[in-house]
């Protein structure tokens, strides 16, 4: 390094114009990040979680679906119960519509009855007496029914995303019959699910 490079002065402004560079920089607008599709991570176990993971999704007007139809469930929402991705689980997924149209989505019909029997410890900010729909999966056929027309199956060799005993449900009787005849168990209707039911449920899926 000659003399002219150690001269003070020179350093000196360098290193006032590396300073002035790095400020405008600083500076200068930042793009945007990319959006991303939301991907839920591989392992989807119960987390159990002390309180709500999230409170009800708003119903959205621009959806073009009405107040308290049943709707697509989001990927990115989590079961008020046990924290689950119910889109993950789209033969057993199930949900809850309030009045005011937000929605809370289950894993599974086990989650959407265990919710309804203790709704404000999952979510204080909701009571069961504004619930205005519930609907499950037609584990046959597929597509969403309203949970009080349906028929389940309990006591099945069929496992849900618990790995563990569940209700799937179905459209008719016919259905829930023949699927009862090939894995075992008894067909009831909603009304026969009793909080004795949902209480031997709930110690084989969310035990706590």
């Amino acid at each position: 390094m000659n003399a002219l490079v150690r001269s003070p002065r020179v350093l000196g402004s360098v290193a006032v114009a590396c300073f002035g560079l790095g400020l405008g920089l600083a500076m200068l607008p930042r793009s945007a990040p990319h959006a991303v599709d939301f991907v839920p991570p591989a392992e989807d176990v119960c987390i159990v979680p002390p309180a709500r993971v999230a409170p009800a999704m708003p119903w959205n007007p621009d959806s073009g679906l009405p107040i308290h139809a049943a709707r697509p469930v989001p990927a990115e929402v989590r079961c008020p119960v046990c924290g689950m991705y119910p889109a993950r689980h789209p033969q057993w997924a199930a949900q809850i519509i309030f009045a005011d149209g937000a929605a809370h989505f289950f894993d599974s019909p086990v989650g959407l009855f265990i919710f309804l029997e203790d709704t404000e410890r999952y979510d204080p900010e909701r009571k069961a007496d504004t619930v205005a729909a519930l609907y499950v999966t037609d584990f046959a056929a597929g597509g969403w029914i309203p949970a009080r027309e349906a028929r389940f199956v309990i006591d099945s060799a069929a496992r849900g995303p618990m790995r563990v005993a569940n209700l799937p449900a179905f459209a008719g009787v016919e259905a829930a019959a023949a699927f009862a005849r090939a894995n075992g168990g008894e067909v009831i209707g909603f009304a026969d699910i009793t909080p004795e039911r949902i209480a031997a449920l709930r110690a084989v899926n969310h035990a706590d």
